[in-house]
């Protein structure tokens, strides 16, 4: 029972930090999003869905870092997993956000022509304005989390939240 739950205390400590990522990343989103739709009259995305989705990705970025073609650059500088990882999470963000458009109305119509009313009446700038967004905050994520496997957490944490060390000028 013991090793049940220091696995469950291990997952609960890996999907922690980026949980705290994306949350904080959706909900600029979401704010993001209810000011551009605010000049249309329109309903934004709820802060509620914004954290069901951070909760998803959070544990989808932690068993994708588990996956050997993740980390497909160790040997090479960071910015080569930096950029493999965040071309992979935003691909698969762009996929994710385009279906979060198409299920509603592929429940209605079918697939065919849900795609093809999509296409016609889907805010495009607005659309890729929030991929822009996911985009750099997957970059900033993915630069943060790869350093923090180079240098360690406790470093990291010093470094951020400790006291600043002397700096010649």
């Amino acid at each position: 029972m013991s090793n049940v739950w220091a696995k469950i205390k291990h997952e609960i400590h890996e999907v922690i930090p980026p949980t705290v990522f994306f949350l904080i990343s959706f909900y600029i989103i979401v704010l993001n999003r209810a000011l551009m739709a605010k000049e249309f009259g329109l309903q934004a995305t709820s802060f509620a869905a914004a954290t069901v989705g951070a909760l998803l990705v959070a544990k989808v970025v932690v068993i994708a870092d588990m996956l050997p073609a993740v980390n497909r650059f160790p040997e090479k500088p960071l910015i080569y997993n930096v950029v493999w990882k965040t071309a992979i999470y935003v691909g698969a963000s762009l996929l994710a956000h385009y279906l979060e458009h198409l299920v509603p109305l592929w429940w209605r119509l079918g697939f065919s022509a849900a795609n093809e009313q999509l296409w016609s009446e889907l805010v495009w700038a607005h659309f890729w304005a929030i991929q822009l967004w996911l985009a750099v905050l997957v970059f900033i994520y993915c630069t943060a989390r790869e350093l923090i496997h180079v240098i360690g957490r406790d470093r990291f944490v010093k470094i951020f939240f400790g006291a600043p060390a002397s700096r010649p000028i």
